[in-house]
């Protein structure tokens, strides 16, 4: 009921409508304020002036217009703008409760009649507060706007509602509360004027007494005041013209004003457009509930905002902090790796100089014990001693010759801090936005069954994740140069397939494909590695390709008519580039597309070859040695994954460290079927240290040697001897060990899931380990007092071939 308030409030005096009428467009006002916001129009805008002027315009056919200019809403009812603006202008006001309010431009003249009854001035205009339409008044002034009797009766219930309690209304001076309502005659009575007034008694005992709020009740629903007819005053409302919108009385029928109208009946239309407001009402209910609950989530999302303030805060301090963190960790590190080299400078210097102060203690003996010598007076006691003398004189000044009195070491730092990629990385941290109007599409999938390479082209083909819910406008595919330099668009369109030709022969290609849609792009696929035939017209004699995180599945080759049908149907050959292995023999490698996903971006995983294909016959397997069923690797080292100390060179194909102490370095291929041998040849071996050799996890330790955690399996060796180590168990002491140009061989067996060593072709002990599997990487740990180079893509040993032919 509160809410409904300011719907019962004048727009002029911002109180409560008194004898509310209702203007032409649906607007109340009071009567009083009506009168007060009249306004006067010039004479030429007057009925009056336009007859005198000879507009052509009869008095019947003029006020036949203004009937329909005022009550018509076909005509709006209002005069036009232009008439209003010719009216005199006056400085506008606002009512209580803020729309705009045209004052009168005089006051209106003094009258002893009611508002209701007194006479407005000539060519008077009136305009509405709160829609500025304005309209000329008739002679009738404003008593021809209709009083609106329901407005009356809400606002009298809405004020009884609002009354603490009912009082008596024949108590003389401060009224009592009523006790009981008669319904006949009307009042509220307290008890003692009950007794007085209405006794129980002769006629008024036939009078019905009820509580005061039934009476209350009962007086809302007695029938109220007919309206009546504007033009007609004693006659009541009918009848319903249904073109003008207003009720008539039989009189304004008989005049024959609506002879051509729509007419009915006054009770039918009163119940039809209460059924039409009642339904407006229940789409209007709705509404207002979908606000309310829509004011409850806004509520909720003030609080939601606030605690989601307070988590994302706390999660930023967090991110911030695990940054300074790790800076505080990295500034520590460089500060050791500063100590000690500092402490390593000192300690050669420090040599230098107790060697030199050795030395030149001597020296200065010797010198001092000549000039004794040379004081001696006996010619042949001198000429004894003086030829050894000499020698020795001569022998330690060549003692002092080129580089003894040179520093070892000098005092600078050859050490460079490059802050700048952190100080740019820094100024660039912002956050990102991960949410969007409408999700981008998947990452796409290559596949690798449906990508090959012939002669200079290749072909790649892809599609969406299976489970992907975001449809993809397109793709775009990209790939280098051929020599690792960046990517560049190939084909963008809708296709899931491509063939780009022009390539060169003998190159490696990286590809990648990403998926958009109107929000954005998709993240890169996973990089596959193309490699083109070597020659022109070789579509069988190439490297295989590599796919980053998968396992790589390969067949011999050629392939037997059972398999066939696993062959792609298409213009170029299911194989992907055949690589001559073996002299006089050719393979290739067919990949497949299921892949796994592995712990870092950069590692690969090969399989053994046609393990997983079930339709190879037993009987062919057999004819097969063992050179055909092995498929080689070419692979390097991965900067990713290894020590900051290491020091890449040749390709990452070589490898060294900037550290006294072990670090160690992964191969960027996994390894988890198969038969896989590789060699590191020993470019620099200085002081004797202890590398290590072998196989390891991705999780490997990477600043202690290879073999302490039980991560890696390697094989240890020094100038005289070599160890077998796991988990920091050493086991199998072998003589032999090795120098600068040595060469160590590792071989991978996971088919017998066995792990061997050779050094300079020969087996360095038994078998090392035994009972591998699993996915593993070749591994090595050294200083900085050796250097090796990584040689791959090798045939395994010819006597390890045999001995595997034979088992």
């Amino acid at each position: 009921m509160e809410e409904m308030e300011e719907e019962l409030k004048c727009p002029v005096c911002g109180s409560f409508y008194r004898e509310p009428i209702i203007l032409p467009c649906s607007h109340n006002l009071c009567q009083a304020c009506a009168r007060n916001i009249l306004v006067q129009t010039p004479e030429s805008e007057s009925p009056q002036s336009r007859r005198a002027s000879g507009s052509g315009v009869s008095d019947y056919d003029y006020l036949d217009l203004d009937k329909m200019s005022l009550y018509s809403e076909a005509d709006s009812g209002y005069g036009s703008y232009g008439g209003f603006a010719s009216a005199p202008t006056t400085p506008c006001q606002k009512s209580p409760n803020g729309v705009r309010v045209f004052p009168p431009a005089m006051p209106p003249p003094a009258t002893h009649l009611s508002p209701a009854l007194a006479a407005v001035p000539r060519n008077s205009c009136i305009t509405c507060p709160q829609c500025h339409r304005s309209l000329i008044l008739d002679d009738r002034g404003l008593r021809g706007f209709p009083k609106n009797r329901v407005l009356e009766g809400v606002i009298d219930r809405y004020q009884q509602s609002k009354a603490a309690a009912l009082k008596c209304q024949l108590c003389e001076k401060a009224p009592k509360e009523a006790t009981v309502m008669c319904e006949q005659c009307d009042v509220f009575y307290c008890d003692p004027c009950r007794l007085r007034c209405h006794p129980p008694r002769g006629p008024l005992a036939k009078h019905r007494l009820v509580p005061p709020a039934q009476g209350r009740v009962s007086r809302r629903l007695s029938p109220r005041k007919v309206s009546t007819c504007t033009d007609h005053e004693l006659e009541n409302h009918s009848m319903y013209c249904v073109q003008c919108k207003m009720p008539v009385c039989y009189q304004c029928l008989e005049e024959g004003k609506h002879s051509s109208h729509e007419v009915k009946a006054l009770g039918a239309m009163w119940k039809l457009h209460k059924n039409q407001l009642s339904q407006a009402l229940n789409g209007l209910s709705d509404r207002a509930k979908e606000a309310k609950e829509f004011l409850v989530q806004l509520r909720n999302m003030v609080q939601q905002i606030q605690e989601n303030s307070v988590e994302f805060e706390a999660c930023l301090v967090a991110q911030c902090d695990a940054l300074i963190d790790a800076l505080n960790r990295r500034k520590a590190q460089l500060l050791a790796r500063v100590n000690k080299e500092h402490e390593h400078k000192l300690k050669v210097v420090r040599d230098q100089i107790s060697h030199c102060t050795v030395k030149l203690r001597q020296t200065t003996g010797l010198m001092e014990y000549c000039l004794e010598v040379i004081k001696e007076n006996d010619p042949s006691g001198f000429l004894q001693i003086s030829d050894a003398l000499i020698r020795r004189v001569h022998l330690t000044e060549d003692q002092w010759g080129k580089g003894t009195l040179t520093p070892r070491m000098t005092t600078d730092f050859d050490l460079s801090l490059d802050n700048s990629p952190l100080l740019q990385s820094i100024h660039q941290l912002d956050f990102v936005q991960v949410k969007a109007s409408s999700p981008v599409p998947a990452t796409p999938i290559l596949q690798l069954e449906e990508c090959c390479t012939h002669n200079n082209s290749a072909t790649l083909s892809w599609k969406q994740p299976p489970l992907s819910t975001v449809p993809a406008e397109g793709y775009i595919l990209e790939l280098d140069d051929g020599s690792g330099g960046q990517f560049r668009e190939v084909y963008v369109g809708k296709e899931t397939m491509c063939t780009v030709d022009g390539l060169h022969f003998n190159s490696t290609y990286n590809a990648r494909v990403k998926a958009f849609n109107k929000t954005g792009v998709s993240p890169y696929s996973k990089t596959l590695v193309l490699q083109t035939s070597e020659v022109s017209g070789e579509s069988h004699h190439s490297k295989p390709l590599t796919y980053p995180d998968s396992e790589e599945q390969t067949l011999p080759f050629p392939v037997p008519s059972e398999r066939l049908p696993l062959r792609r149907k298409s213009p170029f050959s299911s194989t992907l580039n055949l690589q001559a292995s073996f002299p006089g023999r050719s393979y290739f490698g067919l990949r497949s597309s299921l892949h796994q996903p592995s712990l870092h971006s950069s590692l690969q995983s090969l399989n053994a070859p046609g393990c997983n294909f079930e339709t190879q016959s037993a009987p062919y397997s057999q004819l097969v040695d063992i050179k055909k069923l092995l498929a080689v690797a070419w692979f390097a080292f991965d900067p990713g994954s290894a020590h900051s100390d290491i020091i890449f060179s040749n390709d990452n194909l070589t490898v060294t460290c900037s550290s006294y102490d072990d670090r160690v370095v992964l191969g960027k291929t996994g390894f988890s079927k198969g038969v896989h041998y590789w060699e590191l040849t020993v470019d620099r071996y200085d002081n004797h240290p202890d590398p290590a050799f072998g196989v390891a996890r991705i999780d490997v330790m990477k600043d202690v040697m290879l073999g302490k955690d039980d991560k890696a399996w390697a094989m240890y060796v020094d100038n005289n001897r070599s160890w077998f180590m796991h988990n920091n168990s050493h086991t199998n002491r072998t003589e032999g060990g090795i120098t600068k140009g040595a060469t160590i061989g590792v071989l991978l067996d996971l088919n017998r899931k066995t792990l061997t060593f050779f050094i300079n072709d020969e087996q360095q002990g038994p078998i090392a380990f035994d009972n591998v599997e699993g996915l593993f990487f070749p591994a090595v740990s050294l200083n900085r007092n050796v250097q090796v180079t990584l040689h791959t893509g090798l045939p395994v040993p010819d006597f390890y071939s045999s001995r595997a032919s034979i088992a």
